[in-house]
């Protein structure tokens, strides 16, 4: 049998080959239960019918809003299949943020299960709403599977794949419209990054809603050995512990705040000597955390990458060769970084510009945006909005995000640089930095920290001052009960902004 695996496979095909090549077996765990390839398979080509039937059309959207189960996945294939567009939302969001999605998206439809159904139903006003669970007055998930299998529906390479919408943290959500061919080019140099020999078991606490959870899925479909997954419904970090000691767990992919969590997990009662490589990424990772991290897990190895929804949720990771501690790697195949400053020049090694991406990974545009496409993406170059360099190897590194930097006194604070300080002290266990109005500096430093032993905000100051420049430390400290994460666990700086506000 011959497998198509040049551009121009749909994500629907690249499923039909993952069992043609490695067949039933036990694939996945979720909460007690192996459940086998050959099972999933049968049920997604089930549901895709089902949908069908229930009016969903080749490029039809359809918004999910489950926690982790093995539906999102069965959903996600059953909609490659009819050719439809998953168009995944996160439970934690209001009503009125799915609504925006909803309606923006064009939906035909909606998924999701019961503890969610009430705010989903309102949301999605007479469109038809399937649920995974207990039905009530919704369409039962059983009833999609039901149907008789549905033949694989062509689609092309172009052809829109996943809509995911972005936080919306400068305004609403904008839909980010990813083609088969931009998230497959990502899935396979995913699944090429984060290769281990041997028939592996991953863990994956990542909510599937995000770009990603979904990077995670569709790597999975490149894979090179019948490895096996368990699923997470949300992360726990005692449960993540459990997990991987119980199914001898060699890789997983958490976010930063996950890996600081499970440091407050007494590690060393458990044996974790299986675990080999974790992959950090959304947000930049601490030094003085990975070095913890390694150090209390002897055996595994971090290993930080970097990507956005816009380029289907990877640009770079760490080659599998050799690792550069503090980068998050080199640019995947295909992909091209440079950075440029602000007249548009390109920087050499060792400058800080903006970092800029184009390749087979990119977004074909925001949805129905055209001005925020053309702001976004100039001459085939995305502008990310992040701060980065690269070193004289060609390692990249993220420094911080444009609209978060302090200008004090006409000097360049970048927050995670005072972020990565505090969090080195031992009482400190998560922190954030954000810039406060001066009438003489224009910004000044203001931290906010959270505590997991006793320290006062003047000795955090004086430490801080120690270790970094007279104009890098902050001048203020103020100790909270907990540093605010969004809905995927990255630090919401503009929930501590508006924190620094309310004083």
């Amino acid at each position: 049998m011959t497998l198509l695996t040049g551009p121009g496979v749909s994500l629907g095909r690249r499923g039909e080959e993952v069992l043609e090549r490695f067949g039933d077996r036990e694939s996945l765990f979720f909460e007690g239960r192996w459940y086998r390839s050959g099972e999933l398979a049968d049920r997604g080509r089930r549901a895709a019918r089902g949908f069908q039937e229930l009016g969903v059309r080749a490029g039809d959207r359809v918004v999910i809003c489950m926690a982790n189960c093995p539906e999102v996945g069965l959903t996600y294939s059953a909609l490659w299949r009819a050719g439809a567009v998953p168009t995944p939302v996160l439970f934690l969001l209001t009503e009125d943020e799915i609504r925006h999605v909803v309606q923006d998206s064009g939906a035909v439809a909606c998924v999701t299960t019961p503890e969610f159904l009430p705010k989903v139903r309102a949301a999605a006003g007479d469109l038809p709403v399937v649920v995974v669970g207990e039905p009530g007055d919704a369409v039962p998930w059983e009833q999609l599977e039901a149907a008789e299998p549905l033949p694989l529906v062509n689609r092309t390479p172009e052809d829109l794949a996943a809509l995911l919408y972005t936080g919306g943290t400068t305004g609403r959500s904008k839909g980010v419209a990813l083609s088969h061919a931009s998230l497959d080019a990502a899935g396979s140099a995913a699944a090429e990054s984060a290769y281990l020999p041997g028939r592996t078991v991953g863990l994956l606490p990542l909510p599937l809603a995000h770009a990603y959870g979904l990077l995670v899925t569709v790597g999975g479909l490149h894979a090179r050995e019948a490895g096996r997954s368990v699923l997470m419904r949300w992360f726990d970090p005692a449960g993540w512990v459990q997990l991987v000691e119980e199914h001898r767990v060699q890789s997983s992919a958490l976010v930063p705040s996950m890996i600081q969590m499970l440091l407050a997990q007494p590690l060393e009662e458990h044996d974790l000597t299986c675990l080999e490589r974790v992959g950090s990424g959304a947000a930049p990772l601490a030094p003085e955390v990975q070095a913890e991290f390694e150090r209390r897990i002897p055996n595994v190895e971090i290993r930080e990458g970097y990507g956005c929804t816009e380029t289907s949720g990877l640009i770079s990771s760490q080659p599998p060769e050799e690792r550069r501690v503090g980068s998050v790697g080199k640019p995947v195949t295909g992909v091209e970084v440079r950075i440029e400053a602000p007249d548009g020049t390109v920087l050499p090694a060792g400058e800080d510009g903006e970092i800029c991406v184009r390749g087979p990974v990119l977004m074909t545009g925001y949805w129905q945006s055209p001005e925020a496409t053309e702001h976004a993406v100039k001459d085939g170059w995305l502008h990310t909005g992040d701060i980065g360099h690269y070193d004289e190897d060609g390692f990249l590194y993220v420094v911080d995000r444009i609209k978060d930097l302090i200008i004090r006194g006409g000097f360049n604070v970048y927050p995670r640089d005072v972020e990565d300080v505090l969090l080195a002290h031992p009482a400190v266990l998560a922190a954030a930095v954000v810039g406060k109005p001066d009438p003489k500096l224009g910004e000044e430093v203001v931290a906010f920290v959270q505590l997991g032993d006793e320290v006062t905000a003047e000795e955090l100051i004086a430490y801080a001052r120690e270790h970094l420049g007279a104009y890098k430390y902050p001048r203020e400290v103020r100790i909270v009960d907990q540093i605010p994460l969004t809905s995927v666990m990255k630090l919401d700086r503009k929930a501590v902004r508006a924190q620094l506000l309310q004083g």
